[in-house]
């Protein structure tokens, strides 16, 4: 194979497709379409007219349905609007300018702040803690999580560090779901700080691509079990089950998490879109019509994986490493020199995530990893966009 030749011929397609960003097709927002014609009725099970003020905790149906998929009790739920990035952001701020339960000050006045970042792991993530000043450290990534051993010795040692992004469930990128020992040193581990959080992202609760569904252990009875009630932050939505820029997100934690975060945002809302909750209880209705509901994503999304997995394996296996998630919304792929390989994509047409947005202030001291996001693409754009990936990658590794 001439890797240079290939790509030249690459580059005179003048293709324009784009694998940048995971989010859902035309074919999986249309699954959702049904809720234009919803609610049939305004009225909450508690007798509120939904398209009233009030409510700041949102619709008990709604946390109940919710509540054991995000692994929360109900009453330890709070539904907000269509972004749990949002909400990650705001609880950040709330941190800073209020200090959180168990701290004997607001994390503003407690000089330099750190948060642990698994790597890879997900860029706004990183680019919250950019905004405010947040120091960040990388902690590898194992089969089962993050590096136990490296994450207590840091937790333990040092005062400042307040807080860790975690994405337990099918990780964004690399699809790996913590392990039960992993989830249970979370919530046991010494911390120097008596505030430190842990930011519980369960982005991808109920999105298997396989009838094999991984599991994670519940984080906030293992954190209440050994002692440490207030530690996670536990964050969730459906940007990715019904529409993604018109759905519901979560906030969970304990009692007095819950109270925490209600008494803040008492400053910002009188009460949320209820008219938006009631319609995702009468669509999804229950546990059952959620799962039928992400069975029909999975229809739809689970080719587009077996698409990269096939074409990497036939085209790639001898320069390359890539994940085989049986959830979530993307795959990471390491290849040599990873920026090159970016430049060269985005020069033959090719969007790809930047190199290094996987790492904390956009710096991946290998240069390998590459995160690919295929859910949005047809089919055919994919496997274009695909062999075109390979082809900058050989020339690269070239």
């Amino acid at each position: 194979m001439n890797a240079q030749r290939d790509y030249d011929a690459l580059v005179s397609q003048g293709l324009k497709l784009d694998l940048t960003r995971g989010k859902p097709s035309p074919r999986q927002l249309a699954l959702s379409d049904a809720m234009l014609t919803l609610p049939s009725s305004y009225v909450a099970r508690n007798g509120m007219d939904g398209r009233n003020y009030g409510d700041l905790q949102g619709l008990a149906e709604l946390r109940e349905l919710f509540g054991p998929l995000l692994q929360a009790p109900a009453e330890q739920l709070v539904v907000g609007g269509n972004s749990s990035l949002a909400i990650m952001h705001d609880t950040v701020v709330h941190a800073l300018l209020g200090g959180v339960p168990g701290g004997a000050e607001r994390w503003v006045e407690a000089g330099e702040i750190t948060f642990l970042c698994p790597v890879p792991g997900y860029d706004r993530h990183f680019t919250i803690c950019e905004r405010f000043g947040i120091k960040m450290v990388a902690v590898p990534m194992t089969a089962g999580g993050p590096d136990m051993d490296v994450v207590e010795r840091l937790a333990a040692s040092d005062a400042g560090v307040k807080g860790m992004w975690c994405v337990p469930k099918y990780s964004n990128p690399s699809g790996i779901s913590y392990s039960a020992e992993t989830v249970r040193r979370l919530a046991s581990m010494r911390t120097a700080a008596p505030d430190f959080r842990i930011f519980w992202d369960n982005a991808y609760a109920v999105h298997h691509l396989t009838g094999t569904h991984d599991e994670i252990a519940d984080i906030l009875a293992l954190c209440a079990e050994h002692g440490n009630p207030d530690r996670a932050f536990v964050f969730g939505s459906t940007s990715k089950v019904t529409w993604a820029g018109s759905g519901v997100s979560f906030f969970g934690g304990s009692p007095a998490n819950v109270e925490w975060f209600l008494h803040q945002t008492s400053k910002q809302s009188i009460g949320p879109d209820k008219v938006n909750q009631l319609r995702h209880v009468e669509f999804l209705r229950d546990a059952d019509g959620v799962a039928a509901h992400m069975r029909a994503h999975a229809a739809i999304v689970r080719p587009k994986f077996e698409v990269v997995d096939r074409i990497l394996a036939k085209e790639l296996a001898d320069v390359a490493t890539w994940t085989s998630p049986r959830g979530g919304y993307f795959i990471a792929l390491e290849v040599p020199h990873a920026r090159r390989v970016v430049e060269l994509a985005k020069a033959a047409g090719i969007a790809l995530t930047p190199a290094g947005a996987t790492h904390p202030y956009r710096e991946d001291p290998d240069d390998r990893f590459i995160r690919i996001a295929p859910t949005f693409p047809g089919l055919e754009d994919l496997e274009q966009a695909m062999r075109g990936l390979v082809v900058c990658a050989r020339l690269a590794a070239s």
